[in-house]
């Protein structure tokens, strides 16, 4: 038996045209997938992503197909699906750890970068690192580290997009046309890491949320970015491909009942009915 997991994201601290293709870098948080590999007949429940990592693991390592019939996958998760929080990523890269540990292997994550990407769009919460990361084709990881510490109030909307479909609009000409922003957003994530600084997160986050208008727009932006002022929080982000929205603070500086409050004196809560007050944390799969 093997058990690894791995973290969702809120959505994406940015994601554009940066350095010649379009890039993201993910906002893990305290909220994990967690898969037990084991021996016996697969599940009539397994996700078909999974069920694809673990043969994909075994051609790698050169086993016999028919060994997959002998591996079940068992997945633990309440992550929301289809509204841009990372949870098919943190089902496949636990899903790959877990099953590599299974047949006596290490799984490093570059290696485990390039079986996720030939699967599907991978954020870079696979990274242990907060990471820029070419998600379509793997082909760029530059590791910002540390990060500051700071938490975030989870906006969850009822609407639902599959990241397949996002990658499905024609948007690249969007995505140029805000290079300037988005490299100054990327500027600001450095800093923020090199100078322990969570407000230039949020200026960083901020930017990126706000050329995402442009593409996959989200309800009553200018009201949220109203209530990020008058509360002095850190800033805003967004699922780039997704619904959520995540207003970056501090839980022990700022009044998180306060900015509940507005949000409902507000009405944003009509958009945004469910709320989740959960801390950024470090990415990767790991072994339990």
């Amino acid at each position: 038996m093997a058990i690894a997991q791995c973290p969702a994201s809120c959505g994406e601290l940015i994601q554009g045209w940066i350095l010649g293709s379009e890039k993201l870098v993910s906002c893990p948080v305290d909220w994990y997938s967690t898969v037990e590999v084991t021996t016996g007949a697969p599940l009539a429940n397994e996700l078909p992503l999974s069920r694809a990592m673990v043969k994909q693991l075994l051609s790698h390592w050169q086993y016999p197909a028919d060994l997959s019939r002998e591996i079940r996958i068992e997945r633990h998760s309440t992550i929301p699906v289809a509204k841009g929080m990372a949870s098919s990523t943190a089902d496949i890269a636990a899903t790959a750890l877990a099953t590599a540990h299974y047949l006596g292997h290490e799984l490093g994550e570059e290696a485990l970068a390039a079986l996720c990407v030939s699967l599907e769009p991978t954020d870079s919460t696979i990274f242990r690192s907060l990471s820029l990361f070419d998600h379509n084709k793997g082909t760029t990881r530059i590791a910002c580290n540390p990060q500051p510490e700071l938490d975030l109030l989870v906006l969850e909307s009822p609407l639902t997009l599959r990241t397949a479909d996002y990658h499905r609009m024609e948007r690249n000409t969007l995505l140029q046309r805000h290079v300037t922003v988005l490299e100054t957003a990327w500027e600001k994530i450095q800093q923020a890491c090199e100078q322990n600084n969570p407000r230039l997160m949020g200026e960083g986050a901020t930017l990126s949320a706000q050329a995402s208008q442009n593409i996959l727009p989200k309800p009553e932006f200018k009201a949220l970015l109203s209530l990020v002022e008058k509360c002095d929080l850190y800033g805003i982000n967004v699922a780039h491909s997704g619904s959520v929205v995540g207003l970056l603070l501090d839980r022990n500086k700022h009044d998180v009942d306060l900015v509940k409050g507005l949000l409902t004196e507000s009405r944003l809560n009509q958009h945004w009915p469910v709320h989740h007050l959960l801390k950024m944390v470090e990415g990767g799969a790991t072994l339990q």
